[in-house]
């Protein structure tokens, strides 16, 4: 990217959605040196002037307007919003970077993509696990996974409910997978039910790679215990990531103990200081947008997740339609 803002002083930054996330999105702003809040925009203006009020930035009633003024902005709307919020700042040479799931379709997130490209903007997309320690302290020992084992369960929070399970926790997790399983998809074995709302609540979903791997996920947002914990399977060793206590278990087979009757193995328990994850996502955003570089996270990496859930969306779908025709 040629556009240079390294040596520019403060970055403006505004916030298009302050609802739950977005308030914390434009909370986290205030907290960051060099970095200026210039204001938030909700299409609930009582909301955006409740959220402006206590963070002592301006709320504005015209899009437009909050765009005139900034070089970056979180888009934290709902899903279905994304894509045209998205695409206005692009046009406008803002850097963006935009709540999951991306957009609601793949084309829409492709005309994203190649609008970033052409207007040399940093794209970004909220897919905040990638930042938690957990991850991030162990994603080097990562390097052969066989078999992936994810839950991700919390109860029902009436947040989210225009898009389902998958596209609400699930992506998370299918990023991660992307992440370390750097393969083409080959098969997908899903089954899901609505409980609560009328979409999707809870989903499981077997996914076969190319190269041999298996990534068995399982989302709910109606259960009563909350989890969110990956298990990773490799020659090697194994892995288990707790992403809400921000810890992990590694579990080793000794060199050159194959042939023992009970071959040695070691566990190491780690423990991580507790992460804002959403400050470190802001974060690395910032900072990508000062040294035009990619960020963490992706347009395309954004993409690749999206285009998975709706494969897995589609694979529920026909699982249903076989249970109303029996």
């Amino acid at each position: 990217m040629s556009k240079k803002i390294e040596n520019l002083k403060v970055i403006k930054a505004g916030v298009v959605g302050v609802g739950h996330l977005g308030a914390f999105h434009a909370e986290k702003y205030t907290l960051l040196e060099n970095v200026e809040l210039v204001g938030v925009f909700d299409l609930d203006f009582e909301r955006a002037c409740k959220v402006a009020k206590k963070l002592s930035v301006p709320a504005f009633k015209d899009l437009n307007e909050l765009l005139a003024k900034c070089q970056a902005v979180s888009i934290a709307t709902s899903t279905s919003a994304h894509y045209e919020l998205a695409r206005q700042a692009l046009l406008k040479k803002i850097d963006l970077l935009i709540e999951k799931p991306i957009t609601t379709t793949e084309a829409e997130a492709q005309t994203l993509i190649e609008l970033a490209k052409e207007n040399q903007c940093i794209l970004q997309v909220g897919l905040l696990e990638r930042f938690n320690p957990a991850f991030t302290k162990t994603r080097n020992h990562l390097v052969n996974p066989r078999f992936v084992e994810v839950h991700r369960l919390s109860p029902f929070s009436f947040r989210s409910i225009d898009i389902d399970v998958i596209l609400d926790l699930m992506i998370h997790d299918l990023d991660l997978v992307h992440e370390i399983i750097k393969s083409p998809i080959t098969s997908i074995d899903a089954v899901g039910v609505p409980v609560i709302s009328k979409q999707t609540d809870i989903a499981n979903v077997r996914i076969h790679f190319q190269n041999g791997a298996v990534a068995n996920l399982t989302a709910s947002r109606v259960s009563l215990n909350p989890e969110r914990r990956i298990r990773i399977f490799q020659p090697d060793g194994y892995f288990s990531l707790d992403f809400s206590n921000f810890s992990a278990t590694i579990c080793r087979r000794q060199e050159g103990s194959y042939l023992e009757p009970l071959p040695k193995v070691t566990s190491e328990e780690l423990t991580f200081p507790k992460s804002d994850n959403l400050k470190l996502e802001i974060e690395d955003f910032i900072d990508a947008i000062r040294h035009r570089r990619k960020p963490l996270v992706s347009g395309d990496e954004g993409l690749l997740a999206l285009s998975t859930a709706i494969r897995i969306k589609e694979t529920i779908k026909k699982q249903q339609h076989i249970w109303e025709d029996v």
